[in-house]
């Protein structure tokens, strides 16, 4: 009996993604199997409405910030436990990712990731049944090209 489940790709402990929908390409992601839920780099993290939320993505300092303000529907919020042992509660996001020149469909908490030196953190709800995680690697994933035809 044959299974149609696919394989898991392999990837580094840090690797190129890209978030088409927001224009944002090629930025460095630390892959953690320690933490649940992926999260982004943002400031000015305000709640606009009851459903709304809005931010500028990444900051001043990031080679590709571009001061644009985003206005994206809350998909949820969520108490996190941070890696030094402090809770927060924060807005999750719904967007799509390309990774490994695929997308797909990823849940983001908005977080002030500045003191950190990755601004996307990858973890186990996008990794599982995906990916599997070479920590000797880094970089296995292709940059985008500029030939490349947007998603």
């Amino acid at each position: 009996m044959s299974t149609s489940r696919k394989k898991p790709k392999i990837i580094g402990r840090v690797e190129h993604v890209s978030f088409p929908e927001w224009n944002l390409y090629d930025l460095d992601a630390k892959i953690d199997t320690g933490a649940y839920t992926s999260s982004l780099h943002c400031h000015h993290i305000e709640k606009t409405g009851d459903t709304t939320i809005r931010f500028n993505l990444l900051d001043p300092t990031h080679k590709i910030y571009n001061e644009k303000l985003f206005e994206l529907p809350i998909y949820k919020e969520k108490t996190v436990k941070s890696s030094n042992g402090i809770t927060e509660q924060r807005f999750i996001v719904k967007t799509r990712m390309q990774l490994m020149k695929q997308l797909y469909d990823v849940e983001l908490s908005l977080t002030d990731r500045s003191e950190m030196t990755y601004p996307v953190l990858l973890g186990r709800k996008l990794l599982r049944g995906r990916f599997l995680v070479d920590v000797s690697s880094k970089y296995l994933s292709e940059k985008k090209s500029e030939e490349e035809t947007e998603i």
